[in-house]
């Protein structure tokens, strides 16, 4: 290895790229971590056990759990297309938070059980419609670093 191949970066006039799970990124990885586990956990039971109950209630958890799940491992792989991949999901999920939490409120007969974004994840305070929000704006401010 020759000196030059040990020179940083920086020195060299190249851009780093921005490591997601750094900073406010880490809380990001860990409360998505986290809503990993709690949404999938609860359609993982919800399907076994009654999925006949609310079939579309216990599907769209089991889909929140895989978007939380996506986006918590292109935070912590980082880069610049696992930040565009994880930005494109934070939006679609706000997106699921919006049109689930406003459909929830305003035919709350089309669901027979709750799904981690009804009532805009009022069930979860609040952070299923907050979560996507941060994210996507610690992706946005991780595009300019």
């Amino acid at each position: 290895m020759t000196d030059t191949d040990r020179t940083p970066a920086a020195a060299t006039g190249e851009k780093q790229p921005f490591d997601l799970g750094t900073g406010p990124g880490r809380v990001l990885v860990w409360f998505y971590g986290v809503f990993t586990v709690a949404a999938a956990s609860r359609s993982i039971v919800q399907v076994i056990l009654d999925f006949d109950k609310a079939p579309l209630a216990y599907a769209l958890s089991a889909v929140a759990a895989l978007v939380y799940g996506f986006i918590t491992y292109s935070l912590v792989r980082g880069g610049e297309k696992a930040r565009r991949s994880a930005l494109v999901c934070c939006a679609a999920e706000l997106l699921g938070v919006l049109v689930v939490g406003t459909w929830t409120m305003v035919e709350p007969s089309a669901f027979a059980d709750a799904t981690v974004w009804s009532d805009f994840g009022m069930g979860y305070l609040f952070i299923p419609v907050i979560l996507p929000i941060t994210g996507m704006m610690w992706l946005r401010r991780a595009k300019n670093a």
